[in-house]
């Protein structure tokens, strides 16, 4: 980006956990993919950076809250299978088991295949889980979806103005 135009590009912040040098590199290829001439054209070509930025961040978030509600569904289902026919006086004891063994489930493998298995045992195969996690997630998987859409037709709107701009002799 040439110096007299850096002002018009302030960093964006990463969130936690996302590293500035992706974005950085994000940055060097939209510009030279774009290669922006102009004043205007720059400007356009900072707000297609920021709009990619921004939809890569929907995408892991949304990400994110699929794992926590798929973590949740296995929870729900182990309740099903594990709290029938066992007496009141346990149910509290094996309630946090098996809040414990959902947790266990998504970050050691070992014990989600065995977990997986106990499930299938009972009917409740991936699919069965699947649609637990986006009947639990809908509302705001679909605000998710609303936003990256939104963000992705203000980029494809900016694409295309940069795409008619004088400059580029179209």
């Amino acid at each position: 980006m040439p110096a007299e135009f850096e002002s018009l590009s302030p960093p964006s912040l990463p969130l936690p956990g996302v590293s500035f040098e992706k974005y950085e590199l994000m940055r060097q290829a939209i510009f030279a993919d774009l290669a922006p001439r102009t004043v205007i054209e720059w400007l356009l070509a900072i707000d297609v950076l920021e709009l990619s930025w921004e939809i890569q961040r929907y995408r892991v978030l949304r990400h994110k809250l699929l794992e926590h509600y798929r973590e949740t569904a296995i929870e729900q289902t182990l309740r099903h299978i594990d709290l029938a026919e066992l007496p009141p006086e346990m149910e509290a004891a094996a309630r946090c088991q098996i809040r414990r063994n959902a947790r266990i489930w998504r970050i050691d493998p070992t014990a989600a295949r065995e977990i997986d298995v106990r499930l299938a045992t009972y009917g409740y195969d991936s699919n069965a889980i699947n649609t637990q996690v986006y009947l639990q997630a809908r509302d705001v998987f679909l605000a998710f979806e609303a936003l990256l859409n939104s963000a992705q037709n203000r980029r494809m709107s900016l694409l295309r103005e940069i795409s008619k701009s004088p400059s580029r002799g179209r």
